[in-house]
Order: C-alpha cells, then structure tokens, then sequence
C-alpha cells in the first residue's frame, strides 16, 4: 500500500486543551472535526454498561469520554505523553475519572493485553494488519471490534472474491471473523486534512475459531497468493515450490518414521492433488475460504504440508 503519512486519526474532538495543542502529523495525529461522525461510531459500537472497552490511539479523548458514558470501564493505551496529559485532565475531577484505565506506551510491544470485552479504536496505519491479527489471537476473544482505518486497507479487509481488493489479507481475516463495512469518513472531516479517506469496520471474531492448523494455512495462502492472477496449476508447477514442498514432504515423513516411496515424484504428486480437489484451474483472487479449505484439506490428505 505504500508510505501513506496519515492513518491514525486522534479521537480528540474541540476541547479548549486541543485547540492550543499541535498535533504530530508524522504520528498520524488528525482531530476529527465533526462530532456527528463520533456519535455515529459511538451508536454503531452498541456498547453495553457491563462491557469493558480497549481502545488504542484516544489523543485528547473525544471518543473516550462518549465511551465511558457508555461502558463499565474504558482501557486507553495511548504511546504520547502529551495526549495522557490532555486525557487525564479531560476527565479529572468528573464522575467518569474511575472508570478510566491510561496504559502508556506502544500497544503491539506490550507482552499481554488485558481482558476486554469490546475494542473501538482509530489505528494508526502502520498498526493496521498487526493489530488485527492480535486481536483475532486474543483470548478469550472479545465479542468484537469497531475500528478505523484508512480506506484502501478496509477495503481490503471486507473484499470478496473477484474484487480487485481481494487478497490474503482478505481471506486470512475473514477466515477467523466476520468483516462489515459500517460507514465511510472523508478526509475533510479532520483538521488537518489527511492524505486519504478512511472507513470504519466491524470485526465479529468467530467464537470458537477454526479448527485448523493455522501456520499451514498462511504457508499454502502464501503460495497460492504469489500470482493471485495466475492458476494454481501454474503456481505449484514452479520448481521452487516444488523442492520446499519436497522438503516438507520428507521432513515430516521422517519425524512419523514413514517410508518415502523411491519413485516420488512431487511435481507428479502435487498435479494429481489438485485434479482431486477439481481446484488446479482456479485463481486465487476467485477463490472463496471453503475453497481454500478444500484444498489445504486434500493436500494434507496427500501428505503435502506447507508447515514443518
């Protein structure tokens, strides 16, 4: 997707202690300008007064404080100092204070998370896809997340098979929840302006997730994926491919002290696995999560593994 400067838009709104306080675009830090769109993300969130919220980025707390009128308790992770200051003295002395919890520092580099039920954030752009799958990791899992991002990653995330924005990231995230878009955002309803748009997305996990071998997933996606133009056929007959799955083939045959015939022929192998599967025309970007299951499913099933 490139260097884009601006993903993060601050959650600060037109407190007095904002308007004085320069913001560092080179973080991402955007106001919004338009409390209707923050009303609009609070409504959509549906939180309960039980739930516990984890949100990241709140800047001078905009969306903070409508969270806390809303939730049991609110997490704020937030990484400048500046903004914890500006939180802190929006909510002290006020009924909300308690239920407040401020974790400086960078979220992605904390060791755990703590318990959440609900997470409404804004990301900062170069947290987007790290946070997603840590979320989708934690556990026990929240019931769901109400998160913005820049436009063209959201897009990503909600794009069905055929689209031109479909891509691992797709079918990774879609594997493990299901994806909504809830409302676009304008870059005119921030100040400054940022480069782009953004959208805000709702992320359900599913609970229970998969029963999968996850690694060998993201290893077969990753192949699959290499030309998502390209047929599957064509992908797996590059001898790179070939060799490591070779040697996957081996290595895992040999740590179940299974024989490996003398006549292999992977490439052979592999061809005949995807003409089970009915999968060796398809292209990627045409390929919907049931097909990538079938297909990690015959290729398992042929002893063919992407993970050792």
């Amino acid at each position: 997707m490139g260097k884009v400067s601006k993903v993060k838009q601050t959650k600060a709104g037109t407190s007095s202690g904002s308007q004085a306080l320069p913001f560092n675009t080179d973080k991402g830090q955007h106001i919004l300008k338009n409390p209707g769109i923050v009303n609009a993300i609070i409504q959509k969130s549906a939180i309960k007064s039980t739930d516990t919220v984890l949100e990241v980025g709140p800047g001078t707390g905009n969306l903070t404080v409508k969270l806390l009128e809303q939730a049991k308790k609110v997490i704020a992770c937030e990484i400048d100092p500046r903004m914890i200051a500006e939180l802190n003295k929006r909510v002290m002395g006020t009924h909300l204070h308690n239920k407040l919890e401020i974790r400086p520092g960078d979220v992605m580099k904390a060791d755990e998370w703590p318990y959440f039920d609900v997470s409404v954030a804004n990301l900062p752009y170069q947290i987007s896809s790290p946070f997603v799958f840590r979320l989708l990791l934690q556990r026990p899992l929240p019931r769901y997340a109400v998160l913005m991002f820049q436009k063209e990653f959201a897009d990503r995330l909600t794009a069905k098979p055929g689209d031109k924005e479909y891509s691992r990231l797709s079918v990774n995230v879609q594997l493990l929840a299901k994806v909504e878009h809830l409302m676009k955002v304008k870059r005119t309803e921030f100040r400054p302006p940022p480069q782009v748009d953004s959208a805000v997305v709702r992320i359900e996990p599913k609970n229970p997730p998969p029963n999968i071998c996850y690694p060998e997933w993201e290893g077969m996606l990753r192949l699959a994926f290499l030309r998502k133009n390209k047929t599957l056929s064509s992908i797996f007959h590059q001898k790179q491919i070939i060799e490591l799955l070779k040697q996957n083939y081996e290595a895992i045959a040999k740590a179940q002290n299974k024989k490996i015939p003398a006549d292999l022929d992977m490439k052979e192998h592999i061809e005949n696995t995807l003409n089970e599967s009915e999968l060796g025309g398809k292209r990627a970007r045409h390929m919907s999560i049931e097909d990538f299951l079938k297909l990690l499913l015959a290729f398992n099933k042929n002893g063919i593994h992407f993970h050792v």
